[in-house]
């Protein structure tokens, strides 16, 4: 007689394993949220002249925030699914594979975990908003949860698609460096679009509505005048962060039901 196991027990238990990991791993919390930190102070000291925004008084310490709370998330995300290269290296990948559990909740459970992790990370950074003068309404900060919580979950599924084809964390380092980085920049986090190119390609860029919704809702009840000219509506963001984790977690559930080898480069 087969046994089947319950789907909620192996979400559980593979997210509770990215938790326990990444408890252990304190490196992996200096690299999601030191490097990124190091960013917003030295760029925004550096650039805090030299910066001119159609804003009412914002300087780029404020403008560059939400970019980096976004930054923490997709090295947050980076960083967790690393572990599905290591757990094929170590075997322990293959015996969930075979385990008799539907493939969905091992994806769920190492997409949740993620999430979580870097969930968890956002909001404790979220905690520097307070000195820029920043405050939160218990509805406005349940939005900001709500909402962190799908991006990231849209970014762990990225990440995970990318992992899921490689074989050396080598490669996949190389593949944040050309691709996910790149993805960061043109996103309105680092620098508004000052050309029609330019602002068309960060259209085109899922991650732009990300760092639109987090600024909106961190400026929530606000004049439009202290935010960049341009920046899509609320529920544009919604939409389409929506729509961006949908189709990177159909394509996880996808992509894990094949057996794939070799490096994506």
């Amino acid at each position: 007689m087969s046994v089947r196991v319950r789907p909620a027990l192996v979400v559980w238990t593979l997210a509770a394993r990215e938790w326990v990991r990444f408890v252990r791993q304190r490196n992996r919390v200096l690299g999601a949220i030191g490097q990124p930190l190091l960013f917003w102070l030295l760029f925004g000291a550096g650039l805090h002249g030299s910066f001119q925004l159609s804003a009412g008084g914002q300087n780029y310490l404020e403008y560059f925030f939400p970019g980096t709370l976004v930054l923490i998330l997709l090295f947050t995300s980076i960083f967790a699914t690393i572990s599905i290269i290591e757990d094929r290296r170590e075997g322990f990948l293959q015996s969930v594979l075979v385990a008799p559990a539907p493939r969905w909740a091992m994806v769920v459970g190492k997409l949740l975990g993620g999430t979580l992790i870097a969930l968890a990370q956002g909001l404790l950074f979220l905690l520097l908003a307070l000195p820029l003068g920043l405050r939160f309404g218990a509805l406005q900060l349940g939005s900001i949860v709500m909402f962190v919580f799908v991006l990231s979950f849209a970014l762990t599924a990225l990440g995970f698609l990318l992992a899921w084809r490689m074989d050396s964390t080598q490669g996949f380092h190389a593949v944040m460096s050309v691709f996910l980085m790149p993805m960061w920049l043109l996103s309105g986090a680092f620098f508004p679009a000052d050309s029609a190119w330019l602002a068309w390609l960060m259209r085109l860029n899922p991650l732009t509505y990300g760092v639109a919704g987090v600024r909106r809702l961190l400026y929530w009840g606000q004049s439009d005048a202290a935010l960049p000219p341009g920046l899509p509506s609320m529920s544009v963001c919604w939409a389409v962060t929506l729509l961006f984790s949908m189709i990177t977690f159909a394509a996880c559930w996808k992509i894990a039901g094949r057996r794939t080898t070799g490096d994506l480069l």
